[in-house]
């Protein structure tokens, strides 16, 4: 072993010492239209790091000491991307003047950003991770975004939390959750299109970042083309109109850039019936550059967003009323209201600190964000559930009757449902104001409100120790004070709410008035604190064949709740704060990189990677009470991959096979569960949870002609649990009489065998074929075939353990609940497969120094109906209720899906000055 090191060494001595004297690689890049001089183009060989960009005069030297045969890859914002072939001997390489060509199809980013803004399902778009890919050009992840996102496809099957954003460098996934909130920059499309993108495991100038990779969006004016863009979009998806305008001064002779966007999104409705949207965005930056080593800039931002929300729907109800049925809004005073909305407005403020000088790049921050996220709901009190899909309201409620199918009654429950679909806000009303309310709200209005703070503080820097060696650094301090409460918006009516428990009829605040009225905060309100601390180095090594990185990142993160009512269901552990949580943990990764040729290579990377817990899943129910998931661990992550690159003239791609397992995951969920371990509104804790995600991808593009391309992609995926977890029970009003329930209102249900059943985690087969034709003429028009398979829905945990097979009557287990039974009862069965055909186009023109551009795509051409994703019930405790309940095909407690948008189409007309 010891030999083999020091053979290592000796070769790496060897390659430092006796590499080739440095030759280069000259030219200038101009505009193909005027001839004007691009300045800041980005120069680079394809699979090398090496890279320069253009100065004021256009001009770019890139030095170098490569032999063969290369690809010279010529970028620039806005403009498609120049791949000359080079044949490189050891001499100096003029390339003469270069033209660039503007991207006809720039607003395809627009199309992309509107899909990854769907929200089909309310968080799927947080936890989609697709939002991170706007700027890369991997033809695979590229497909990945534009086609296989109205799926909610998930690169890798990972969550969004695996990928980090940044702006400016600074970190923008949440800590509680993890992932980054994209509506906090939503609508300025104009300004986050400076983007540096690292895929996967990939070595990043910026951060460790995820096993995903990352994203840091560059604000300053700068980097973005100077002038005036306004656009106008008309689209009938999550929005049906949109305006956008940015104001870019450019670096003016007082050193001064300054950049000013804003932008207007609204529907009435969107795709799905009932979702309002209502959001306005604006952003400004000043830049000051002291000279061409330093520069500081201050940008804000300010994105408010309101959005109607929509339900996933069983089977039953989608045959009843289809895709675009949203149970949660009604007609009130002649106009659309709906009980489920959601707002986001959480302003921006960096200050940022560059630094560039010779073999030296640093860069210093400081963010402060605060604001509010709430979600609307509707409260009942002792009062009928006004959902319209409640079970007791549908056809298959009289089927599944205990006492017998009451086919008539299923008849006039279907024909009721049909003609009276939606919320009834009128019954709403009556009920609280009828004369037995006596003045108490039946139902209520309230907003469940996250109000956050937080300050960032985070320096960066890169050091050439020598011209194939680099060193990177990093250090992040982040505070966080986050308060949680629920607060009426709408008494709908009444005069007062009584802020009790109503299944315990217990108080939710033993020191706080019991009436509440609009305005007031009831039934929880607690704060999260929490502190983080990371420090990251990376070490990169360049060699003519060789290339390789050492990454690693320590991590202190410190979590605590500080209760603000005295709930009297748990006295002792609700007010005040908890015990403080902190972890320590750390990350490693590597990559390697031989070159086989100019224009083949092979990478390997792996990491071992060890996370805190997420805020979100550390406490049982914040809600409630300060009580912590027992004996909480550490997440740790093992991947590894390996590509294959190849960059011909005219075929570029990759393929990639890779390996991820999580260790020690936790997870929470909040359900009604019926019989069985009880009958309440439980917490359901997980532990000790793996998964395993495994596959390969591959994306070729071929240039057929100067004015064809052809591309393939394809994604072969396996996400499955790989261990049975532990599963508790918590219960919000404790059953004293059952003995195996504790004081604190918990049950050990042992282990939940699902083992080898499949993750929800978006299709795990996806495969697209594009044709794109580019004229002359400056028009453009692309077709791409989808096929998507291997879809899941989410399984219900606790209907996997030993309990479910008691029968609660009996105390002993279901005489036929046989292996054989139970196999066929909780199957996992894959969604729907489907195919999905797409298709884009545009035209621009340059009018008197104006540039003029149309976009225009319809998706889902062919109308398709599909499912993107869904999950198991867990109201049947117990396997004879499943059973039950399932014996007539309709069950009333089916799984909940959540559909695919149909055909939907996007117009987006711009001019640039």
């Amino acid at each position: 072993m010891y030999k083999g090191i020091l053979w290592m060494l000796l070769f790496i001595v060897t390659e430092l010492l006796f590499a080739q004297e440095n030759t280069s690689i000259s030219g200038i890049v101009l505009d193909e239209l005027d001839n004007s001089l691009i300045t800041g183009a980005t120069v680079a060989i394809e699979g090398e790091l090496l890279k320069t960009t253009t100065n004021q005069a256009g001009e770019f030297l890139l030095a170098h000491s490569l032999n063969g045969d290369y690809i010279l890859n010529i970028s620039y914002n806005d403009f498609t991307i120049k791949r000359i072939p080079i044949n490189l001997q050891g001499k100096d390489l003029d390339l003469g003047h270069i033209l660039l060509k503007r991207d006809i199809a720039v607003d395809k980013q627009v199309n992309l950003i509107t899909l990854t803004e769907s929200e089909i399902l309310d968080d799927e778009a947080s936890a989609n991770a697709l939002g991170l890919l706007q700027s890369t050009r991997d033809v695979f992840l590229n497909r990945a975004a534009f086609d296989f996102g109205q799926a909610f496809f998930r690169v890798r099957g990972y969550d969004s939390q695996n990928g980090e954003v940044l702006l400016n460098g600074m970190p923008m996934n949440k800590i509680y959750d993890g992932r980054p909130q994209w509506n906090n920059w939503g609508g300025l499309n104009d300004v986050i299109r400076n983007q540096q993108y690292s895929n996967g495991l990939e070595a990043s100038d910026y951060t460790f970042g995820g096993i995903l990779g990352n994203t840091n969006i560059d604000l300053r004016p700068s980097g973005l083309r100077p002038g005036l863009r306004i656009s106008s979009s008309a689209t009938n998806r999550t929005y049906t109109g949109r305006v956008m305008a940015t104001y870019n001064s450019g670096l003016q002779d007082n050193k001064i850039a300054y950049i000013f966007s804003t932008s207007r999104r609204w529907a009435k409705e969107g795709y799905i019936d009932g979702t309002l949207y209502d959001a306005y965005s604006f952003y400004g930056s000043l830049e000051f550059k002291f000279n061409t080593t330093n520069t500081i800039s201050l940008t804000a931002i300010m994105a408010s967003n309101r959005r109607g929300r929509s339900s996933a729907l069983t089977r039953e109800v989608f045959d009843l009323v289809g895709n675009k049925y949203n149970p949660y809004w009604g007609i009130q005073n002649g106009k659309i209201r709906n009980s489920r909305e959601r707002k986001i407005a959480e302003p921006i403020v960096l200050l940022n600190y560059f630094y560039e000088h010779g073999n030296v790049n640093v860069t210093a921050g400081i963010m402060y964000q605060t604001g509010n996220f709430s979600k609307s709901r509707l409260g009942y009190f002792n009062s009928p559930n006004p959902d319209p899909t409640y079970y007791r309201f549908l056809p298959s409620f009289y089927i599944n009757s205990p006492i017998g199918a009451n086919f008539e009654s299923a008849e006039i429950a279907r024909e009721s449902f049909i003609s009276n679909p939606q919320l009834d806000w009128n019954s709403i009303y009556r009920a609280n104001t009828s004369i037995s309310q006596n003045g108490k709200a039946a139902y209520v209005l309230c907003d469940d409100t996250t109000s956050d703070t937080q300050l960032t503080a985070r320096l960066n820097g890169n050091l050439k120790l020598a011209d194939n060696l680099k060193l990177g650094f990093g250090i992040l301090g982040r505070n966080l004070v986050s308060k949680n409460y629920a607060e009426i918006t709408d008494l709908l009516g009444a005069n007062y709410h009584k802020d009790i428990d109503p299944f315990s009829l217990t108080r939710n605040n033993i020191n706080g008035d019991i009436e509440k009225s609009t305005g007031d905060i009831f039934n929880y309100n607690y704060n999260f604190k929490a502190n983080q601390v990371n420090a990251n180095t990376q070490l990169s090594l360049d060699l003519p064949k060789w290339k390789a990185f050492l990454a690693g990142n320590i991590e202190l993160m410190s979590y605590q709740r500080k209760g603000n009512f005295q709930n009297e269901r748990f006295l002792d552990n609700s007010l005040g704060e908890s015990e403080k949580i902190s972890f320590s943990n750390y990350g490693l990764k590597a990559g390697l990189t031989k070159s086989i040729t100019g224009r083949h290579w092979v990478s390997v990377h792996g990491a071992l990677i060890k996370k805190a817990p997420l805020l979100q899943n550390s406490f049982i129910n914040p809600r409630e009470s300060n009580a912590l998931v027992p004996n909480l661990e550490s997440e740790k992550i093992s991947t590894a991959d390996i590509n294959y690159y190849i960059r011909m003239p005219k075929l570029i791609g990759r393929v990639t096979g890779y390996y991820t397992r999580f260790q020690n995951t936790t997870d929470i969920n909040f359900f009604f569960v019926d019989a069985g371990v009880g009958s309440d509104f439980v917490q359901e804790v997980l532990t000790g949870l793996d998964k395993l995600h495994l596959g390969t991808e591959l994306g070729l593009e071929y240039q057929l002609s100067s004015s064809v391309k052809l591309s393939t992609v394809a994604s072969i995926g396996k996400y499955l649990y790989a261990s049975d977890p532990m599963v508790t029970i918590n219960f919000d009003t404790a059953a004293a009489e059952d003995e195996l329930i504790d004081v604190s209102g918990s049950k050990d249900l042992g282990i939940a065998t699902i083992k080898g059943y499949k993750l929800a985690q978006g299709p795990q087969k996806a495969m697209a074929f594009g044709i794109e034709y580019r004229d002359p003429k400056y028009w453009w028009v692309g077709v791409t075939a989808n096929y998507l398979a291997n879809n899941y829905a989410n399984i219900s945990t606790i209907t996997r353990t030993n309990s479910f097979m008691v029968d609660p009557e009996t105390g002993t287990l279901f005489p036929d609940a046989s292996i054989e039974n139970l196999n066929k009862l909780l199957r996992q069965k894959p969604l729907d497969n489907f195919y999905l055909l797409n298709m884009v186009g545009g035209k621009s023109w340059l009018t008197n120094g104006k540039y003029i551009g149309v976009f225009a795509s319809i998706n889902n051409v062919f109308d398709t109906k599909f499912r993107t994703g869904g999950y198991e019930q867990s109201r049947n405790g117990n396997y004879g209720q499943l059973k039950q309940d399932n014996l007539s095909g309709s069950p009333s407690f089916a799984p909940k899906y959540w559909y695919g948008y149909g055909r939907t189409y996007f117009l987006n007309l711009s001019i640039s000055f």
